[in-house]
């Protein structure tokens, strides 16, 4: 009889890619692997983790504690943990929650199989089984940081920048087109280095040209971008290819030259509103997302009226938002006192987010009226589910249809009008094309 193993995914997209190939691992050498269940059968449980934040450290301990409790009553034979939080603080966790039988890092989840009297295929490496629905997928294409931004411990948990070879990736789109996947979010935790530790350039550009050619790619959209030193090139790409999407996620942080200095960004405010007017210059239509960051610490009153500003001057079609939390081994954690309190952080942070969601509010409704290519995700109650190139899975927007309008394909590409809209989705209409 089979064993079963459950894999719970906390965190990133990156990690989720990691749990993809464990999956496919298992599979091969004979389990059955459930994900994310919400009541996990299995005789074997894989917690992968975040250690980004405080927030997300504290979920991912929670889960551990779970799980080693079902562990301790006998619902659970073996219990391991991988991934960033592990890969942080290995010591700590395993005097901690003893009941854990092993804890793996970021990068040697693959001894894993060993300790499970297994071995590990070379011969489908660049195989996964997706967790996601079958018609997209995430393609990670580097590991690590060369950054050194003041607030960020992911440096720290990963190392430094590592590209993976072109080839490598090339042909695990042509694997995954080959399974069906037509949509391709293409994650790192910086985009914008790929290629400079491998072939001593940024390589970025010419590797989405040639992901472009792949028969069978009909979007790829790019996450995690850096603002300083972007591939220029990359504009013409994104013009140029119908496949790659007008969207761009490019984490800003902030836009105070006081702050960006104390972030240590290595950009000034000037240079970011150059790059965000040449965005909208060189890809008309473009759809940027950004990320903001509340509370740092040396961020004045003043500062945060200036970064009020740029979000009403800007308009992101986009935007995300988080407050400062000091992360242990960081340089603003080592050089700067943490003097703003919680509640101010907390203050500022919805300020911010009630700005962005009148902006989105107002960008959706004027698309209302405008014809969209979009693709199906699911069924949602009385609506199919679907997103247009401007919209990335899980963190966007969404176009709902009435399942009375028509019979559509989960995975499949259609044409709306938009009808309709509020603060968050667009409702739209199946049109002939």
């Amino acid at each position: 009889m089979k064993k079963t193993i459950d894999i719970i995914t906390l965190g990133c997209s990156k990690n989720l890619v990691d749990s993809e190939q464990l999956i496919r691992q298992l599979e091969e050498v004979g389990y059955d692997v459930t994900h994310d269940s919400e009541n996990p059968k299995g005789d074997i449980a894989v917690i992968n983790t975040c250690g980004f934040i405080g927030d997300a450290k504290e979920e991912s301990i929670n889960v551990i504690l779970e799980f080693a409790e079902q562990k301790e009553i006998g619902n659970l034979d073996k219990l391991y943990v991988m991934g960033c939080l592990s890969e942080r603080y290995l010591k700590e966790l395993s005097i901690e929650i003893p009941q854990v039988d092993k804890y793996y890092g970021k990068f040697n989840w693959k001894e894993l199989l060993a300790d499970l009297g297994q071995s590990y295929h070379n011969e489908i490496e660049i195989e996964r089984t997706l967790t996601t629905p079958k018609h997209y997928a995430y393609l990670k294409i580097s590991e690590g940081c060369d950054r050194k931004c003041s607030y960020c411990a992911i440096p720290i948990i990963t190392g430094k920048h590592v590209s993976r070879p072109m080839e490598e990736i090339i042909d695990e789109v042509k694997y995954l087109v080959s399974e069906g996947v037509k949509e391709f979010q293409v994650i790192a935790q910086e985009l914008t280095y790929y290629g400079l530790d491998l072939y001593k350039k940024q390589m970025l550009p010419e590797l989405i040209e040639r992901i472009s050619e792949i028969p069978g790619v009909e979007w790829i959209r790019l996450h995690y971008a850096y603002p300083a030193h972007f591939p220029k090139d990359l504009f013409r790409v994104m013009r140029e290819r119908d496949n790659v999407c007008k969207y761009m996620d490019i984490a800003l942080q902030h836009i105070s030259d006081n702050m960006l200095s104390m972030m240590k960004r290595h950009v000034s405010k000037a240079e970011t509103y150059e790059l965000i007017n040449q965005f909208r210059k060189e890809v008309p239509g473009i759809h940027l997302r950004t990320t903001l960051m509340v509370g740092h610490p040396g961020e004045t009153e003043a500062d945060f009226e200036e970064l009020k500003a740029f979000v009403r001057e800007v308009q992101f079609d986009r935007m995300g938002a988080f407050a400062y939390s000091e992360e242990e081994g960081t340089y603003a954690a080592k050089h700067y006192e943490d003097t703003i309190d919680q509640d101010t952080k907390n203050n500022r942070l919805d300020e911010i987010m009630r700005i962005q969601q009148s902006i989105s509010a107002k960008l959706s409704a004027s698309k209302i009226g405008q014809q969209l290519r979009i693709i199906i995700d699911r069924i949602e109650g009385e609506y199919y589910i679907g997103r247009t190139e401007f919209d990335s899975p899980e963190v966007d927007p969404e176009v709902l249809i009435k399942q009375t309008d028509a019979a559509l394909s989960i995975g499949n590409f259609y044409w709306v009008q938009v009808v309709d809209s509020d603060e968050f989705d667009l409702f739209g209409e199946i049109i002939e094309r």
